[in-house]
């Protein structure tokens, strides 16, 4: 990945889009425009609720006791999340919880914003939360360039196991790290009218082109944690799989705008195995290929 400063191509394609502006200036890597193209908000399963775009999946917890807002897409992303929030039927200033896959500038660009608005409390991977913290300037992989997205403390660090609980709604923190060094799947219950759904909101791990295996000076233990993460992973158990980008688990496929609530199209296992066994597959040849690089000196 080249690293060029599109500060003001994001700032253009976010305003084009009626998605807030971004008063600073920013350092973005790269950038999709399917990352800002709107999706229709809709229920997922239970009190679960897709509010993301058409592929930045941000996710919606609705509780009695005020909601959990997972991922929030690229800087300036708030304004749409807000009016898909309220689309629902939600309050946005109702959001408590605020929590994320991993801290890329793609899935936590509008945390800050968000946060500020909200005044929600951020929990995060206690490894990301540095990241988190210096706009994503610390990244081992992106960073060095200036902040991505707003800088923004952590209310809570979290830990492989943690649970978040809020309004009787119960989330489990599963520890995926590789992608970054935070990383983090949840696993929740929801439950509507006729049953319950076991969901996994998964962190899929996949590798970055400057991601050096099995070991870099930024992050010594890259190669042991994708072997982990790629370990841990096809044991886990589920109705619904959902992920970071629509993209990994065929959104757009599942479900169609103006459809109505059917959880049982995101029954996909057969799907899931696939990309993990493509991930492993992946890590086992970039493994291969970069053995005989000496690990870094600590």
């Amino acid at each position: 990945m080249q690293y060029i400063q599109r500060s003001v191509a994001i700032l253009l394609v976010i305003t084009s889009l009626g998605l807030s502006s971004v008063a600073q200036k920013l350092y973005v890597p790269n950038f999709d425009t399917a990352w800002v193209k709107d999706q229709e908000p809709f229920r997922i399963a239970g009190n679960l609720y897709y509010v993301g775009t058409y592929d930045l999946c941000s996710y919606f917890l609705a509780t009695p006791k005020g909601h959990i807002l997972i991922n929030t897409g690229l800087p300036g992303s708030d304004t749409m999340i807000r009016r898909h929030v309220e689309a629902l039927g939600f309050k946005f200033s109702d959001i408590k919880i605020l929590l994320a896959t991993h801290a890329h500038f793609d899935h936590v660009g509008a945390m800050a914003a968000i946060k500020r608005q909200t005044g929600a409390r951020l929990m995060i991977g206690e490894k990301d939360a540095p990241v988190m913290a210096d706009g994503g300037n610390s990244d081992f992989d992106m960073g060095g360039h200036g902040p991505m997205f707003g800088p923004v403390k952590a209310d809570r660090l979290l830990h492989d196991k943690d649970l978040v609980s809020l309004g009787g709604t119960v989330v489990t923190v599963l520890h995926h790290p590789g992608h970054t060094k935070g990383a983090c799947s949840f696993a929740v219950t929801v439950k509507d009218e006729s049953r319950s759904y076991q969901v996994l909101i998964v962190n899929m791990p996949s590798i970055l082109s400057e991601t050096k295996l099995p070991s870099m000076p930024t992050y010594p233990e890259v190669g042991r944690d994708y072997a982990y993460t790629l370990s841990q992973m096809p044991k886990m158990q589920f109705d619904i799989w959902l992920s970071s980008h629509a993209s990994q688990f065929d959104l757009q496929k599942k479900h169609k705008p103006g459809e109505g609530y059917h959880p049982e199209a995101f029954f996909d296992r057969p799907t899931y195995d696939a990309e993990i066994r493509k991930l492993q597959e992946t890590y086992h040849r970039r493994m291969a290929s970069n053995f005989h690089e000496p690990a870094p000196v600590k």
